[in-house]
């Protein structure tokens, strides 16, 4: 078919590129591992562009190595989909082979050509296929390729064919070329570049060199934060000069005589050669014209100079062109394939390059901005938006492939649409699209751009106030009411489309906040404007109530959604006195378009009241629909035992042989009851309180109230206790703001309950802050926004920095002496030139700014008034000062879109924010972009599988999710990331390291593009990839991730944070398998700190990192040591799960371990040990410096000053586990030592001190002096274990090999057999989110 757009094809697209060549398939990925070659072909996408062309794999069914990982599965899932080999004839002659599926349309095969390096610069051709008998078909862009002829049977080929340009596909074409020349749309991950690295690094060491482990500042970065900012920014990839410029040429339009003989438009080349060129873009390709002046001379320049590509024809009239255009593949090869997709709505970036990089001229650049149409279409073309997605919905969808069609065909609409809506909001916002109601008060303009409705989000309520004289007190007054309408508007819209009832329609839908506006996208339903909203009503009021309509084949339809939303239906009564039956709040209105189709819209509360919140401003606060379905579970369990308890009694009184006419009538009547209770279903009236005049009965009504009574009660007193505990014990861990948002939304639980949940932790620091940080930043949000409102566009940064002075800095009122001397001085600061054009407008606008007044106190004040309003939270006197900067300036900016320069600020100056810091303000977006149901419920039956320890069956159904989510929603999708995940963790627990590396590796791609760079997921994926790299002793390259996951988890959450001290216990136990003992009891030691001062020195966590320590004084040999802190590990363990627990039995077995371990050694001590001074100095610099981080924490510093007096022979306190011998036997050496005139003093000559080895031998075996005295002709230096502590080898003992220490979150102790235990490393297991 000709003429087909591929602009933004990488946007929201189902097909995207494979990382692994078809040929490969049973070849597990070697993605940092060993083989360099594999690592380049594999993990990366790196690999020759021949071998590309059939590794890349954008078509429908393709699993992207899902199936190619060597699980160990020895059955594949059911219904696997099959790749059959099809021979490509590309139009220059080349011949490609690719392996397709019978289910392949055109369009998904051409989404496949477009990333192979042979064919990405074609976009119009028709694709003819040639079968194996010889017949010759037309494959068209929608029909299954297995319609049109069978490639199972092989023989078959596909042939493209040049088709005719038109006025759209050239420009597509021309744009298309654009964008393979530039480089700025590849992301190159840290991970990928840190596999590059090391790779090369490998190449260049000798086999025998030894290289020293990385040492990680994970310890350090913490105190300066701001320092790391500008390692988190990463610039773009440097660009490729592959020519000059293309334009677009002044000669366009082509002149009607040309037009007549197919001149479409022509181009402006100038080549790196110096050379210009005019081209021609004709319908049949492009050519060289002969114009070299200012007149037009059409006639070809040269025979040879045409070609039916741009790109083709640039290759012949330049080699440098050539050359150029080929690195560029080639660098786009080198990456993996994920990393040349574009997400949908790409993470909003809080932070900038810095130093802002110079901003050259880009001819193409300056073009595409000037003729922006804001959404719209190249050609001016107005898409239908809401014919599209409707007719998407009405496509069949009974069998599989017909859902995923549907699914994919919905998905890539809604995507296109927020694309557009996006580009619109900003056009509107920027008054760059005229209102359609000029007249009216600018908060009502109502906007109609690409067929798309914009409006500002406003109360329901305040649509009704009089237009005549609004005042913006009133505007302000109802902001919250106007942003929570907007929100519930769009959950109301996301749970209809769930519910997808044949024959009731949604709009596509999408809220935008730019510059402190709300703006509500939605598609147009026909005909709407072009008449009164209530002659087409037929179902709800546009009035309040007052009227409302009703139509019985309407009301039929959304009774049907009604009850998977699990809402009553009920009658209501309009003022007239009419009752109407309803399934749907009274505002609501169900409008029959001129297309015939019933739409419902305006559905802000598809849920009940809160009947926690009353009053006049809380008219919006409605339960998610999250607590609702878990209300009705619970009522549902709770009716289910009752009828049980029922059930026993009449067993009761059948045996008491009751045998009147009254008990027999009795039981006949009960079974009766419990059926109906059983058939009841609970449902909630979404009138009740609400000034709508409910019909029915008395007892109805109080009975609906009463049942929202107890849904508002079960989310106060059990939903948040129950959350709360959950909190405690690191069942949920939100990290940030954002994380604490969806963990709140997932429990069913509104934000506004934000102060309730903060008041419920307050013994947790780490939550504790997190909640107050939230509120601080949710409060200053609005602040912040209704300063921008009221900004203009030359005062936006100017407004930003102010704001962020104010609230981190310390801003004072100026007296008017210091106002009138800067209005004076013309060559002040930034701000005063401000204030300078604020007094010159002082004649149009009677007032200044509104920020150019506001002071720290002011805002803190507003701040506090708003969180006592909005969460009913005071803040203690010190907030202020508690606050954590780097973290409240980060969610905030993420909120409001801000983005900063990435560099590192003073911030307790009194204004650390300057104006040249603010670098960029971009919209926030909200959307009812459907999901891919089906592909979640196989997510969630695969999580039930992996818990149960059913690895095969996971691997097949997370697999099979993967395969439906790619073909849905491409890979650029935070589901399609979370599949990656649990499938790595499979393939981990599988044994298959290389595999989980390749999936972790994608996952980490997605997250760091859809979610962010410091987002804590993508904090995650890093500190998975780490343990990975780890599993296959490459540790260098793991440490390496473990410090970009520190950074990531510093900057999201801050140091104090249990998850940073789970890291830390990960981190050390690498350093520990590679001999580095001081810095691994350093790690551990800080991690024991945070987690006794976070969670309390009872918790879990806490015995976590007691058993860690014992753990690695066991491998150091000091087995006394060992058996303290464990012994620590099983009282923790005791007090909280009891000694029968599994955890409590293993921590009971790792002391006997110890105890015989302790036995042993001191049972092969038959010679006494000669001084070894440098590595006494050794032991005593590491054993005290991690002493000194653990001043103040409580039974830590106290336990490991401990250690410190066990070593140099101070006394020690009795009871809490010290161990009293080891202490004598110090005491003893000590004695000794000064007896021959040794002083023991860590200030002494290294000389003067006995070695390690000794003094830890003499802690576990606490021998006499006697005995001491006949071990001294031992000069090995040697431990139990046979290894040097100088440069242990933890790896060569049999006994540390089977070792794996279980420190992870949640992570309980694993058993004693290590004979039994395959060698794998000692960190925590991945952590699943």
């Amino acid at each position: 078919m000709a003429g087909k757009s591929n602009k933004g094809r990488n946007k929201g697209k189902p097909l995207n590129s494979n990382t692994m060549n078809a040929s490969e398939s049973n070849t597990p990925p070697q993605i940092g591992g060993n083989s360099s070659e594999s690592c380049k072909g594999d993990a990366n996408g790196v690999g020759d562009s021949s071998v590309t062309a059939a590794a890349v794999d954008g078509v429908v069914n393709r699993e992207d190595g899902v199936n190619k990982t060597g699980p160990p599965l020895k059955k594949q899932e059911e219904g696997e989909v099959h790749l059959y080999p099809v021979t490509i004839k590309v139009q220059s002659g080349e011949k490609l082979e690719l392996k397709l599926s019978p289910g392949d349309s055109g369009m998904d095969l051409r989404h496949l050509l477009l990333d192979v390096p042979e064919t990405c610069f074609f976009t119009c051709y028709d694709l003819i296929l040639h079968s194996k008998d010889g017949s010759v078909h037309q494959l068209e862009d929608y029909s299954e390729i297995s319609e049109t002829a069978d490639i199972t049977d092989g023989g078959c080929s596909i042939e493209m064919i040049a088709a005719f340009y038109d006025g759209r596909s050239i420009r597509s074409h021309v744009q298309r070329a654009r964008e393979l020349l530039s480089l700025s749309n590849l992301h190159l991950s840290l991970s990928t570049s840190l596999t590059l690295k090391h790779e090369k690094a490998q190449q260049k060491i000798a086999d025998d060199a030894r290289v020293e482990a990385l040492e990680l500042n994970g310890l350090g970065f913490m105190e300066d934060i701001t320092g790391s900012l500008s390692h988190l920014a990463t610039s773009s990839s440097e660009e490729i000069k592959c020519v000059e410029s293309i334009v677009f040429s002044s000669f366009n339009p082509p002149p009607s005589h040309r037009r007549l003989v197919g001149d479409l438009i022509y181009l402006d080349v100038v080549i790196i050669e110096g050379n210009q060129f005019c081209i021609t873009g004709n319908t049949q390709g492009f050519f060289v014209n002969s114009s070299t002046g200012n007149i037009l001379d059409p006639k070809p320049a040269k025979a040879a100079y045409e070609a039916t590509t741009l790109i083709g024809l640039l290759q012949k009239i330049s080699s440098k062109f050539k050359k150029g255009f080929r690195e560029v593949l080639e660098r786009k090869a080198t990456v993996h394939p994920f990393e040349n997709v574009q997400p949908l709505a790409a993470a909003n970036s809080w932070l900038g390059v810095y130093p802002v990089p110079d901003y050259g001229r880009d001819a193409a650049r300056a073009e595409n901005a000037l003729v922006l149409t804001y959404g719209s279409d190249l050609s001016c073309a107005q898409r239908d938006w809401n014919e599209e997605l409707q007719s998407c919905r009405e496509f069949p969808h009974e069998t599989r492939n017909e859902r995923i069609f549907r699914d994919r065909v919905l998905y890539k609409v809604s995507c296109d649409f927020v694309e557009a809506a996006i580009s619109g909001a900003i056009g509107v916002i920027r008054r760059c699209i005229p209102p359609i109601n000029p007249t009216d008060p600018e908060c009502f303009h109502m906007y109609v751009h690409n067929n798309i409705f914009f409006s500002f989000a406003l109360d329901s309520d305040l649509g009704q106030i009089s237009k005549d004289g609004v005042l913006e007190t009133q505007i302000t007054d109802n902001e919250q009411a106007t942003y929570a309408s907007a929100n519930n508007d769009l959950k109301g819209t996301k749970a209809f489309q769930h519910a997808d009832v044949p024959g009731l329609y949604n709009l596509a839908m999408a809220i935008i906040d730019y510059r402190g506006h709300r703006i509500v996208a939605q598609s147009i339903i026909p005909g709407i404007l072009h008449g009164d909203k209530s002659d087409s009503l037929l179902y709800g009021s546009v009035d309040n109530g007052k009227k409302i309509c009703w139509n019985e084949s309407f009301h039929s339809k959304v009774l049907e959604a009604a009850k998977q939303l699990h809402l009553k239906e009920h009658t209501v009564l309009d003022a007239s006195g009419n009752v109407l039956k309803l399934a749907a709040p009274v505002e609501c209105k169900g409008i029959v378009g001129s297309d015939d189709r019933h739409y419902i819209l305006d559905l802000m509360r598809t849920t009940a009241r809160d009947a926690n919140f009353d009053g006049p401003g809380s008219r919006f606060c409605v339960l998610r629909p999250e607590l609702v379905t878990s209300f009705c579970q619970a009522e549902a369990a709770e009716r289910s035992l009752l009828i049980s308890r029922t059930k026993e009694d009449l067993v009761e009184s059948h045996d008491a042989k009751d045998s009147s006419e009254e008990a027999q009538e009795k039981d006949s009547e009960c079974p009766t009851v419990i059926e109906s209770c059983l058939s009841a279903e609970i449902l909630l009236n979404p009138n009740v309180f609400t000034e709508f005049k409910l019909g029915g009965d008395l007892e109805e009504i109080a009975a609906d109230e009463a049942c929202i009574r107890k849904a508002s009660s079960y989310l106060k007193t059990v939903v948040l206790p129950k959350f709360a505990q959950d909190l405690c014990t690191l069942e949920i861990s939100p990290m940030d703001g954002q994380t604490l948002t969806d963990v709140f939304h997932a429990h069913g639980i509104n934000i506004r309950y934000l102060g309730k949940v903060a008041e419920l932790t307050k013994h947790l620091p780490h939550i504790w802050d997190l909640c107050t940080t939230e509120i601080v930043v949710r409060s200053a949000k609005h602040i912040m926004k209704e300063v921008l409102r009221e900004s203009e566009d030359h005062d936006l940064g100017l407004a930003i920095s102010h704001l962020l002075n104010c609230f981190i800095g310390k801003v004072f009122p100026q007296s008017k002496t210091q106002k009138k001397d800067q209005a004076g001085d013309q060559s002040q600061h930034k701000s005063s030139k401000g204030q300078i054009r604020w007094s010159h407008r002082a004649i149009s606008r009677k007032y200044q700014p509104s920020y150019t007044h506001l002071t720290s106190e002011d805002l803190w004040s507003h701040i506090q008034e708003f969180s006592r309003f909005k969460y009913q939270f005071d803040f203690p006197e010190d907030a202020r000062l508690l606050v954590k900067k780097v973290y409240v300036i980060r969610n905030l900016c993420q909120k409001v879109g801000i983005s900063i320069a990435a560099r590192k600020y003073d911030l307790d100056a009194a204004s650390p924010f300057q104006t040249s810091d603010i670098l960029d303000l971009q919209p926030v977006v909200k959307h009812s972009v459907p999901i891919c149901s089906e592909a979640m419920d196989l997510m969630d039956t695969g999580k039930a599988r992996l818990a149960e320890g059913m690895i095969e069956e996971a691997f097949s159904l997370f697999s099979e999710a993967f395969s439906i989510l790619h073909q849905v929603t491409g890979p650029m999708h935070r589901e399609v990331a979370s599949c990656c995940r649990y499938l790595a963790m499979v393939l981990y627990h599988a044994g298959n390291l290389e595999g989980a590396i390749m999936q972790q590796h994608k996952e980490l791609i997605i997250n760091e593009r859809c979610l962010g760079l410091d987002h804590p997921d993508t904090a995650h994926s890093y500190g998975n990839m780490a343990l990975f790299y780890h599993g296959l002793n490459q540790t260098e390259l793991a440490l390496r991730h473990m410090s970009r996951t520190l950074l990531l988890l510093g900057l999201s959450s801050g140091p104090d944070h249990p998850d940073v001290a789970a890291t830390f216990i990960n981190v050390a136990m690498m350093y520990l398998d590679i001999g580095k003992m001081d810095t691994a009891l350093r790690y551990l030691q800080e991690a024991l700190k945070r987690n006794e001062r976070l969670l309390g020195q009872e918790h879990i966590q806490t015995a976590i990192c007691y058993h860690a320590l014992a753990v690695a004084f066991n491998c150091m040999g000091a087995y006394k040591l060992s058996v303290q802190h464990e012994r620590k590990t099983y009282d923790i363990l005791v007090k909280q799960l009891g000694k029968e627990d599994a955890r409590t039995l293993d921590s009971e077995n790792w002391i006997k371990k110890f105890q015989m371990r302790e036995v042993q050694v001191n049972e092969q001590k038959s010679k006494a040990q000669t001084t070894n001074p440098t590595s006494t100095q050794k032991a005593i610099d590491f054993l005290k410096a991690f002493q000194v981080a653990t001043e103040g924490s409580g039974s830590g510093a106290a336990a490991n000053r401990s250690i410190n007096s066990a070593i140099i022979g101070e006394a020690l306190p009795r009871g809490r586990g010290f161990d009293e011998r080891a202490a004598r036997a110090a005491a003893e050496v000590r004695k000794k030592a000064a007896a021959k005139g040794l002083l023991v003093r860590p200030g002494l000559p290294n000389s003067t001190m006995p070695n390690l080895n000794q003094l830890l031998n003499m802690i576990n075996t606490a021998n006499s002096p006697d005995v001491n005295e006949s071990k001294k002709g031992d000069t090995t230096g040697s431990t139990s274990n046979g290894n040097q502590l100088n440069t242990p080898k933890v790896n060569g003992s049999a006994e540390a090999q089977g070792e794996k220490v279980p420190v992870g979150l949640g992570s309980g102790l694993v058993s004693l057999d290590s004979k039994k235990q395959k060698p794998k490393s000692k960190c925590m297991d991945p952590k699943e989110q």
